[in-house]
């Protein structure tokens, strides 16, 4: 069974290679990939793989963007911190499921279930389409920030989510941009304020900008099939241009 890992905490890759070899002394690990970028990498190679393990949150974004940049063809189990609540309404799913930290028996399972696919071609990963679904459904099973408080001077302030026209990063800050034209830093990355806030109303254009919809001003065709956002409050980050593999994404999620 030639297998992928795609995990950004190597002790976590290593102990589940090693679970993997003690539940099926045929499991042999071919690659592992600590981010969105390395998987990437290693699928283009189109390497035979039988079966891929896939953590959610890498160090440089979800692994749902691998799906947007390369063919996926291997089926998929999913390793992640999500609400165990929400994740058992995905346990019908041909794509399984485990939560971290993995449970050996967990682990069994899911093997035993991914070696009962009769046909391998009806349980490739589910196409970008599927997992966005799938990411709606784990969310309603998850409640999301409702205000942010950010300190001004010796003083807390409390900034309601509804205020806030976008997030941004800068200098190795992160900043929130409220609709008044006050902007203000706090102590989140990007990667953490992308789970904390509602993807209904809130997308992560770029590495550098999770904008909500009210604060777009005008949408612009640019280069290379990307498009350019003009904001109602300019950033110091400077201009926004929604990354051309999010262009699609994008655009469905202004359609909704």
């Amino acid at each position: 069974m030639r297998i992928l890992i795609v995990e950004d905490e190597k002790l976590a890759s290593d102990r589940l290679a090693k679970m993997l070899l003690k539940l099926d002394d045929k499991a042999d690990v071919l690659a592992t990939a600590p981010s969105v970028r390395k998987a990437v990498e290693i699928l283009k190679l189109r390497p035979q793989l039988d079966l891929i393990f896939m953590d959610i949150q890498l160090a440089d974004g979800l692994s749902f963007e691998i799906f947007e940049q390369v063919p996926v063809e291997a089926p998929v189990i999913f390793t992640t911190a999500y609400d165990a609540y929400a994740i058992k309404a995905f346990k019908v799913n041909s794509v399984d499921y485990l939560l971290k930290p993995i449970d050996e028996d967990e682990l069994a399972a899911a093997l035993e279930k991914f070696r009962k696919l009769s046909n391998h071609t009806t349980a490739t990963a589910p196409q970008l389409g599927a997992l966005e679904q799938a990411m709606q459904l784990l969310n309603r099973g998850k409640s999301f920030k409702s205000r942010f408080v950010v300190k001004v001077g010796e003083h807390l302030h409390m900034i309601p989510v509804e205020e806030v026209d976008y997030f941004y990063s800068f200098e190795k800050a992160t900043f929130l941009q409220c609709n008044s034209g006050k902007r203000y830093a706090i102590d989140y990355t990007m990667e953490q304020l992308e789970q904390l806030v509602d993807p209904q109303h809130f997308f992560r254009v770029n590495r550098g900008f999770l904008i909500s919809l009210k604060a777009v001003k005008d949408i612009v065709a640019w280069s290379n099939s990307r498009l350019k956002l003009e904001l109602k409050h300019t950033s110091p980050a400077g201009e926004v241009v929604v990354s051309r593999e999010k262009v699609q994404l994008f655009k469905e999620w202004l359609d909704r």
